[in-house]
């Protein structure tokens, strides 16, 4: 059986981590080991997640809720862990160690890229895995997620990034997303394969997988081969994107599948205040949405810069005749800069680290 390395990054965000190692130490799977990286958390979530793993303190989960049966009653604790810093984790730890958990402190918020991009290190450097399997902390897996990925890699061995089926956590019958997605390099946006339907809505395998070219960030799946070849997710975008980036560096090297029987719920938005409607998005989240939004096309797609930038401008004067002069401001400097950081996003990673 492969072996398998999980990744999850945490960001004062300790009850939706444990929940979701309450899921993933269910999972159907006996061949895994797990890395959460916490990224300066100011809640205390290292100790937290280490009592959860001591075995006092459990997952908080309403009792009528449909998929409290995902994370209760609770695994046998304890479960074996360790602690490392960055320094230390990197380098692989203690040679002799193979906890089943493993909690490492970053030192400060890295981002998606940044956070993950330290547990694949460690593992890398262990160098005992045969896949990776990034996993948003604000998630629940269901018991077979993680053997369906391992089988739909090896239905299609020229692939190198695998998704699952997202459903929201919060209505389980709804698609997030079906693996990934299809990205307009015209508009610069992204549309998720499957999110207008439900969990019922019949599946063309082969058509998801022509139409895809990105797999969704909150359910990753890569070969360690692919780790190798490609190499680890570009840290310079903080937050959105890092998944299609990576896509592109490893086009022509590796395709792209998707599991549909891997299922994994997702709380959409509520890390970071991701929303479809720019009234209800967090600063944070509408900053790097535009901000990597040109950094994306100047890098992949010059020739789509003039349409973007038209976009930009509309999100600019919606803004501005709202009279949110704050996030105006915001877009307009984004779009005079021609720099990667700019005083903006210094200003912006202060107030989230």
């Amino acid at each position: 059986m492969k072996s398998c390395a999980v990744v999850l990054v945490n960001w004062n965000g300790w009850a939706d981590t444990i929940e979701c190692l309450e899921s993933v130490f269910r999972l159907d799977y006996p061949r895994l080991r797990v890395v959460v990286c916490d990224n300066g958390s100011q809640d205390g979530s290292l100790d937290k997640i280490r009592q959860w793993a001591e075995g006092s303190l459990n997952v908080l989960v309403a009792a009528d809720h449909p998929l409290r049966c995902y994370s209760w009653p609770p695994v046998a604790k304890p479960i074996d862990s360790v602690v490392y810093d960055r320094a230390q984790a990197e380098a692989g730890g203690d040679e002799a160690e193979r906890a089943r958990l493993v909690l490492i402190d970053t030192g400060k918020n890295l981002g998606f890229a940044g956070g993950n991009n330290v547990g694949l290190r460690y593992f890398l450097q262990c160098n005992d895995f045969d896949f990776a399997w990034l996993l948003n902390n604000d998630t629940v897996v269901d018991p077979i997620a993680l053997q369906a990925l391992v089988n739909r890699m090896a239905e299609k061995p020229a692939a190198g990034m695998c998704g699952s089926t997202l459903l929201r956590y919060d209505a389980p019958d709804e698609v997030q997303a079906r693996g990934g997605g299809w990205y307009c390099k015209w508009l610069g946006l992204p549309w998720h394969i499957g999110q207008l339907g439900t969990v019922d809505s019949p599946v063309n395998l082969e058509r998801i997988e022509s139409w895809m070219n990105y797999v969704v960030g909150a359910s990753l799946f890569v070969r360690h081969e692919f780790l190798e070849d490609v190499g680890l997710l570009t840290e310079d975008y903080f937050l959105f994107f890092e998944e299609l980036d990576w896509a592109m560096h490893s086009r022509g090297r590796f395709q792209l599948a998707y599991a549909p029987r891997s299922t994994v719920y997702h709380k959409v938005g509520r890390s970071v205040g991701t929303s479809s409607n720019p009234w209800k998005k967090s600063r944070v989240c509408d900053y790097y949405a535009i901000r990597n939004r040109l950094m994306f096309t100047r890098r992949f797609h010059p020739e789509a810069l003039p349409t973007i930038y038209l976009s930009v401008l509309t999100a600019f004067l919606v803004r501005l005749l709202a009279g949110n002069w704050s996030r105006a401001g915001m877009v307009w400097r984004l779009m005079k800069s021609r720099e990667l950081s700019t005083e903006v996003d210094r200003k912006i990673e202060r107030s989230i680290s």
